[in-house]
């Protein structure tokens, strides 16, 4: 059983939630800040949880946690747990909790997938692939099932599934070591896979980034095909907006929201252009924004990490 008193509970306030008043106490999480080192030899530090700005995630841990203690052995018990404490910011006690649950049920795919998520925002790559790999034995031969979002987007609506998540996050895995021919092909199985306008942008963003490291320009081109302004997008805007970018129907100061020489555009975003200019043979504007990401960004975003890891080996 996972040692709960690890976790410090606070009582602190009341609040409102869906419109409705309800006093309740809710509770301050205590997370372990450290997470472990970045691919540049630098702390990767979560701030602490804030009791207002995350007081709809804190109320959703402790209701996950309270469904653990009550049923320690339920898969989706121990899932919900540790994507709650994911959810926080604590990457490393989410990975003990889900290496719980891959101890409890070793035949569970979405254990190891979301382990290797986890160890993919710690930076731990090779574990990730370990896990991403074993899943992909797991799922074979298997039926597809939607995966229930831990952040809904704006419809409420889950994108991905598990077989597109583990195909999708291996792939990235790999792209991140550097191994672009094995990342092209489990990102080619998440196209597969991908029976959505968001999976499909978002899977076709990866594989015309690889395609053009790997210097397979037409390749890359067809990957572009499909791609028109008016596709179905509920939450993958950001990865659509960079096709039509590299289609030439977007500028870069579309993309980037430049207002009085500001950039308010995301991770993802910001590494998708510096990427472009980066194959492109202008290297020094990469580097510049690959820097800007690593300064001013969000660690555990995807865009982020692979600025880092580009910088890793630039430098």
């Amino acid at each position: 059983m996972i040692k709960l008193e690890k976790i410090k509970i606070l009582v602190l306030v009341s609040t409102v939630f869906f419109g409705c008043k309800n006093q309740e106490n809710l509770s301050e999480v205590k997370i372990n800040t450290s997470q472990g080192m970045s691919l540049l030899n630098t702390p990767l530090i979560r701030r602490q949880v804030n009791p207002t700005q995350d007081s709809l995630q804190i109320v959703k841990y402790l209701d996950a946690l309270k469904d653990y203690e009550n049923n320690n052995k339920l898969a989706d018990n121990i899932i919900w747990l540790g994507r709650r404490v994911a959810y926080l910011g604590d990457y490393k006690r989410a990975i003990e909790i889900f290496s719980e649950g891959i101890n409890e049920f070793p035949d569970d795919a979405r254990f190891l997938r979301h382990r290797g998520h986890r160890y993919i925002s710690t930076r731990q790559f090779n574990n990730a692939i370990d896990d991403f790999e074993s899943a992909v034995l797991l799922i074979k031969d298997t039926e597809d099932i939607i995966e229930p979002d831990g952040v809904p987007n704006r419809l409420n609506q889950p994108v991905s599934s598990l077989h597109t998540n583990i195909y999708y996050h291996l792939g990235l895995a790999y792209y991140l070591k550097n191994d672009l021919k094995n990342a092209l092909k489990y990102f080619t199985e998440c196209l597969e896979a991908s029976k959505n306008d968001d999976m499909q942008v978002a899977t076709r963003h990866w594989l015309y980034m690889i395609l053009q490291r790997m210097n397979m320009k037409d390749e890359a081109a067809s990957i572009l095909n499909p791609i028109r302004v008016n596709m179905d997008i509920i939450e993958n805007v950001a990865y659509h907006d960079l096709l039509l970018f590299y289609k030439g129907i977007r500028t870069e100061n579309e993309l980037l929201k430049v207002e009085n020489g500001s950039v308010g555009a995301n991770e993802a975003t910001q590494y998708g252009i510096a990427n472009w200019h980066f194959y492109n043979g202008n290297e020094d504007r990469a580097i510049n924004m690959f820097m800007n990401i690593i300064k001013n960004g969000n660690w555990s975003g995807f865009g982020y990490i692979a600025a880092e890891a580009d910088m890793s080996r630039l430098q």
